[in-house]
């Protein structure tokens, strides 16, 4: 006899989420973007030693968007993967500018 407490059983439909090594592929992803921020930004920090002037300001700001956005990163990497329920993320449109910001002060720093 079936215990009562089991879920019912599926006939149909997709399987039972099975998150599997998706945490952990997450966390590498988190890291392997972090260190590729840590590149680029001491390319640019580079990059702007070199120009001086004005592109030492812009690579400061390349400098303190680093710090913050390795804290997330870290967080992240670190903490759980899933938001609370009923909590909307709102990282990934700022992730996203904070991207085409990144790509703006390079095509900055190399046009000037």
């Amino acid at each position: 006899m079936a215990d009562p407490t089991d879920p019912p059983a599926r006939e149909h439909g997709p399987p039972a989420r099975d998150p599997g090594l998706q945490p952990e592929r997450t966390r590498l992803a988190w890291r392997r973007s972090a260190l590729a921020l840590t590149l680029v930004v001491a390319l640019t920090m580079r990059l702007a030693v070199e120009r001086g002037g004005a592109a030492t300001l812009l690579g400061l700001f390349a400098v303190i968007g680093w710090a913050g956005l390795i804290g997330h990163a870290y967080r992240h990497a670190s903490g759980p993967l899933r938001p609370a329920a009923g909590q909307i993320s709102t990282e990934v449109p700022l992730l996203g500018l904070v991207t085409a910001g990144y790509a703006a002060l390079g095509a900055i720093l190399i046009l000037s």
